[in-house]
């Protein structure tokens, strides 16, 4: 039976449900690698916190570092059975925050979303709900402010309901910082900016999802693929990036290999080459031009012997010509 059918069952009504609509089953997907690469300390740090009674756990990190990824990684391992007995057969179910605020109407009565929500939750049973950019429905206000501490307590209390919660640094020293109740049931990972070499492993082992996402494949292995990859990541290093734009590893390196298999779709080709990552760096708009005009000359030496190799021509690329095309 279908994970949605089940949950139909469990709340057992024909009200509108928060759950039904707005949730996403992360333990039904269809994962093709491990999403949660190289975050198998986070991963633990949280199932200890679940295994703990009347406490939620709380990711903290900056934006673009992979605090989903880690909720998938724990959901891909409960798939695999790979968590301990008190934890297998539960879903994981991500509810977006902004989903909860506001109100609804009922039975022609007005109810405030995040009760509804707390309703449906105490209906079922095995489950983990995730709420990502937990902090906005702190002090959120619809029919009067939102104790939201309180209004799940009810569910923290439950043994067999489990909350997690992720949200940026800076919103968590802004906001949540200051809620005691709510810091009382909810504890802090944090989640830190993986190094080159870890955001390097990353991308490679990410890659057989990115051909199958993409239907094509990556054109080089080993040695080769691995040198390519590190290009990326240190053509998106921390200088190098424009501020502002959710620029972190392992995100903004992932956006640059993304677009090298759009760049090979795009020329209608079967495989991604080493010209399409060079104009994915090129076209890049979250590195600065001039880090790209320096990246770009650093790359044409370092796969020189294979271009001659393979016939490939990497043209030479200007600031002006990084600027017109970061422009448009």
């Amino acid at each position: 039976m279908e994970e949605i059918e089940k949950i139909e069952l469990e709340l057992n009504n024909d009200k509108p449900s928060i759950i039904k609509t707005n949730g996403e089953v992360l333990t039904a997907k269809n994962y093709i690698t491990n999403p949660a690469i190289a975050r198998e300390e986070e991963i633990k740090k949280l199932i200890m916190i679940l295994l703990t009674p009347e406490k939620s756990g709380l990711l903290v990190g900056k934006a673009g570092i992979g605090k989903t990824a880690i909720v998938e990684g724990l959901a891909y391992r409960i798939q695999k059975n790979d968590v301990p007995d008190n934890l297998k057969g539960y879903r994981v179910i991500k509810v977006s925050s902004s989903a909860l605020i506001g109100n609804i109407e009922i039975d022609g009565r007005e109810e405030m979303v995040i009760n509804v929500f707390a309703e449906e939750v105490k209906k079922m049973s095995k489950v983990m709900i995730f709420i990502d950019e937990v902090h906005t429905l702190i002090g959120a206000k619809s029919s009067g402010p939102m104790d939201l501490a309180n209004i799940l307590k009810p569910l923290i209390d439950r043994g067999d309901a489990k909350l997690i919660g992720a949200t940026t640094t800076m919103e968590y020293y802004t906001y949540i910082i200051r809620d005691r109740a709510f810091l009382r049931r909810f504890e802090k990972i944090d989640v830190l900016e993986p190094d080159e070499e870890t955001t390097t492993k990353i991308l490679i082992e990410s890659l057989p999802k990115m051909e199958k996402q993409t239907g094509i494949k990556f054109k080089y292995k080993d040695f080769v693929a691995k040198q390519i990859i590190e290009s990326i990541v240190s053509a998106t290093s921390e200088y190098k990036r424009i501020y502002g734009l959710a620029a972190m590893y392992p995100d903004v390196a992932f956006s640059v290999l993304s677009q090298a298999f759009s760049q090979a779709l795009f020329q209608n080709r079967q495989e991604v080459e080493l010209i399409d990552v060079y104009n994915a760096i090129k076209t890049s708009k979250r590195i600065y031009p001039d880090s790209i005009v320096k990246e770009l000359a650093a790359f044409q030496e370092k796969f020189e012997k294979l271009t001659a190799k393979e016939g490939i021509h990497l043209p030479d690329v200007t600031i002006d010509d990084v600027e017109e095309i970061q422009e448009f």
